[in-house]
């Protein structure tokens, strides 16, 4: 889904003009990642989190050459889902209803 399939979906949903929603998400994600930018993290709960992960300097290697070059520290954005949008994608079995019985058979049942 691009940044337009969702205006397009939100739109629809809250019955906005295009032009509104394009703005309203728009402003969102720039906020999200001006308070990256400040080294704040976004929690949207029932989502997930926005939150800058910090990779340490290392060594790498040029793979033409085999020189030993240095990789600068650098702070990566990354995001975290949360536990219902978790859920959401990637239902639990019991959460599925119907799922099978974990439990080991009964071997007593039939006896008797």
């Amino acid at each position: 889904m691009t940044k337009a399939d969702l205006v397009d979906h939100v739109a629809a949903t809250v019955q906005l003009s295009k032009a509104q929603t394009d703005a309203v998400l728009t402003q969102c994600l720039q906020a999200i990642m001006d308070a990256l930018q400040a080294g704040e993290s976004v929690e949207l709960r029932g989502f997930g989190r926005f939150h800058l992960r910090h990779r340490s300097p290392r060594a790498g290697r040029n793979p033409r050459t085999g020189e030993t070059i240095p990789i600068p520290a650098k702070a990566v954005p990354t995001f975290t889902a949360g536990k219902a949008f978790q859920e959401r994608v990637h239902p639990s079995p019991a959460a599925a209803g119907g799922a099978a019985s974990t439990a080991p058979p009964n071997r007593l049942s039939g006896l008797g």
